[in-house]
Order: structure tokens, then C-alpha cells, then sequence
């Protein structure tokens, strides 16, 4: 998953009148997002915008009993937000920029601190259904791409590169390909030209592991 660990301190949630750790509440958010309809209900907000329960219950082809129940889940932990734009039942909601969300990976083989086994559940799980979520968007586009333009058929869809570097490399690669990322949600904002793109990074070795 992502990893976010430089904002959302002020979003976090507070129990018993105390503000919970930053690692505390993150991992508390991993865990109720490590759900099947949680996950896709935050995944729906993202990409499509605000929504009421209804509209997600029509589009994730569920009812709106079981959206509102765990849009409040998700909203216990900074995930998404009430816009206050709505009445009554009609509420709609949003979810919180993913900048402010402050969620951190959490490394389920070793770090500075133990993690256990609820944390490392939730993590596997989180991977797991955003890889099948990458395959669902992946196919939608492989069924529907011959009725777009054809300059975005030729600049969409799946690539690879394979290139050799060292871990550091690799690090500083990421960075740049998260600042070249960066740079293009900035210019487009506003132009009526534009699209929203999701582009996807996910650089997995090829050499076999060294014992």
C-alpha cells in the first residue's frame, strides 16, 4: 500500500479524551479499511467524488443499510468525511484528501517496532485487494478502450520497463517518478482537456532473492 507518514495529524481520531499515537490510529485506520465494501466504498469516493450512501449502495450493488454502517466506520478513522452539504438521510460524503490521511505502511517482517498479527493481517489484506482492485480497472480498460479516441488508446494501458539498480537507486527512482506524478496532477488541474489518469507504480525485482 502507499505510504503516507508526513500530515493528518490533526484529522487523527481521539479516545477517551487523549489523542492516540500517530502509529496507533494508523494502524487502527488499516485495520477497518482491511474490509471488502470498505475498501471499495473509499476507492469509489476517491475516484468518482462525493457521494450519498445511496448512490455508493447503486454503484457497489449493495444497500444503503450496510454503506451508511461503514461509511461511519471509516469516518471513526479519518478515512472519509461528512461534507455538510446534505440533509437528513441525504448526507454526502467525501473522502479526506489522501495527502491528510497520514496512513504508513506497516512492515509485517521486522522495523523499529513489533507488529502483530492483526497489523500484519490487515496489511496482506490491504495488498492482496488492491491488487485485485488493479485487475478489475485493468480489464474494464482492456473491454472498453476500442470506444475511446484512439490518442488515448495508444497513451493508456499496461506497460513494463525492466532496468537494474541498487536499493538506493531504486529509492531515488521512486522519488522522481512520485515528483514527475506530482507535476502532472498540478497542470492539469482546471483544463477541460484533461482526464483523470490512474497511473499505477509497482517495481518487483526479477533476480531471484540471494540466500
Amino acid at each position: 500500500m502507499t505510504a503516507r507518514d508526513d500530515a493528518g495529524a490533526a484529522r487523527r481520531p481521539e479516545r477517551g479524551g487523549e489523542r492516540t499515537s500517530p502509529r496507533t490510529s494508523e494502524r487502527s485506520a488499516l485495520r477497518t479499511l482491511a474490509h471488502p465494501l470498505r475498501s471499495r466504498i473509499l476507492a469509489e469516493l476517491r475516484v468518482h467524488g462525493r457521494a450519498t450512501a445511496s448512490d455508493l449502495a447503486r454503484a457497489l450493488d449493495t444497500h444503503t443499510g450496510a454503506t451508511s454502517y461503514h461509511l461511519r466506520q471509516l469516518e471513526a478513522v479519518g478515512l472519509v468525511q461528512d461534507t455538510a452539504t446534505g440533509t437528513g438521510r441525504r448526507r454526502v460524503w467525501e473522502a479526506v484528501a489522501q495527502e491528510d490521511v497520514g496512513l504508513v505502511t506497516v512492515s509485517s517482517g521486522g522495523g523499529e517496532e513489533d507488529v502483530d498479527e492483526d497489523d500484519a493481517h490487515a496489511v496482506d489484506w490491504l495488498a492482496l485487494d488492491y491488487l485485485a482492485h488493479f485487475g478489475d480497472r485493468a480489464r474494464s480498460w482492456l473491454t472498453e478502450q476500442h470506444a475511446w479516441d484512439p490518442v488515448w488508446q495508444d497513451v493508456c494501458g499496461l506497460q513494463d520497463h525492466t532496468v537494474q539498480v541498487t536499493a538506493e537507486q531504486a529509492t531515488a527512482l521512486r522519488a522522481e517518478l512520485l515528483e514527475v506524478l506530482e507535476r502532472y496532477r498540478r497542470v492539469g488541474q482546471g483544463n477541460p482537456q484533461a482526464k483523470r489518469v490512474v497511473v499505477y507504480t509497482c517495481a518487483l525485482p526479477v533476480d531471484r532473492r540471494s540466500p
